[in-house]
């Protein structure tokens, strides 16, 4: 079952002058349709004006389509009165958690949303506490948001929308302003709550090495999909990439480097250890 339908979406930016006028008109999504299955982790790709960050601002219901329509979870974004509805079926976590984070302890922010749309207090503190223990932050929960690392940070802005129940997490650039460290820690929780808690997982980044795992992969240029398919299907066309300004693992492009010298490798090398083993056969 499809938890996000999209239909021939168009969106267009409008810039007016101060008297209303209409002075520009750009389109950041243009004739755009796909599914997402229910309990899928699917990836978005693109460089930056691609139309990625528009699209899931759309499957949050913060933009409206020009036209065509966008459904989650059968709610068409385009009427207001399904809002609130198509917010608790997709959370959306952003780029700069700072920007997410409102409490002053950690389990009362993550208590804010839940307790904003009438949940009973009993079952706040029960979801506070699932959603902490689901994220890994459960140690942290009197701690001050303020005093915690940027990996740390993202993780409660993810239990805090964990704790509204939704079946679907948006997930804009999350790891962009993180070290290594936090980027892996926030992608490993965020697999770890799309294979255990069965959630939605649609992730944008710029991070290639952060999308081997899932399960389908959308790239879009200039508004449109220009690629749709697996990791090992999108990252086989290194060429078609690198036209749309994108990259590739630093693994798979090592195993494609290796192969245009005449290597007999296969395509799509997507870990070291498929690379090694693939050396390895070399020898024998």
């Amino acid at each position: 079952m499809n938890i996000i339908e999209t239909k021939d979406l168009v969106f267009e930016y409008i810039r007016r002058d101060e008297e209303g006028n209409v002075e520009s008109i750009s389109r950041a999504i243009d004739d755009v349709s796909f599914d997402i299955k229910k309990g899928d982790f699917v990836a978005i790709l693109g460089h930056n004006g691609s139309g990625k960050s528009t699209l899931a601002k759309h499957i949050n219901a913060l933009l409206m389509p020009t036209e065509g329509a966008l459904w989650v979870n059968g709610y068409n974004t385009s009427n207001a009165d399904n809002v609130w509805k198509i917010r608790e079926s997709a959370g959306m976590v952003f780029q700069n958690p700072d920007n997410q984070i409102i409490g002053t302890v950690v389990e009362e922010d993550v208590g804010f949303g839940p307790e904003n749309i009438g949940v009973p207090t009993k079952e706040i503190w029960e979801r506070v506490e699932k959603s902490l223990e689901s994220v890994g932050m459960l140690e942290y929960r009197h701690h001050s948001p303020n005093k915690l690392s940027g990996g740390q940070k993202q993780r409660v802005a993810i239990a805090g929308i964990m704790a509204m129940k939704p079946e679907c997490i948006i997930l804009d650039e999350p790891t962009a302003m993180l070290d290594p460290n936090g980027r892996r820690d926030v992608i490993e929780t965020v697999r770890e709550l799309n294979q255990k808690e069965k959630v939605t997982v649609i992730l944008i980044t710029h991070y290639m090495e952060e999308v081997i795992h899932a399960d389908k992969v959308i790239v879009m240029d200039s508004g449109k999909i220009v690629l749709e398919g697996t990791p090992r299907e999108i990252f086989s066309k290194v060429e078609k990439l690198k036209r749309y300004s994108l990259d590739v693992p630093q693994v798979t492009e090592l195993a494609y480097e290796l192969k245009q010298e005449g290597l007999d490798i296969p395509n799509a090398i997507l870990t070291v250890d498929e690379l090694v083993e693939a050396l390895l056969k070399l020898e024998r």
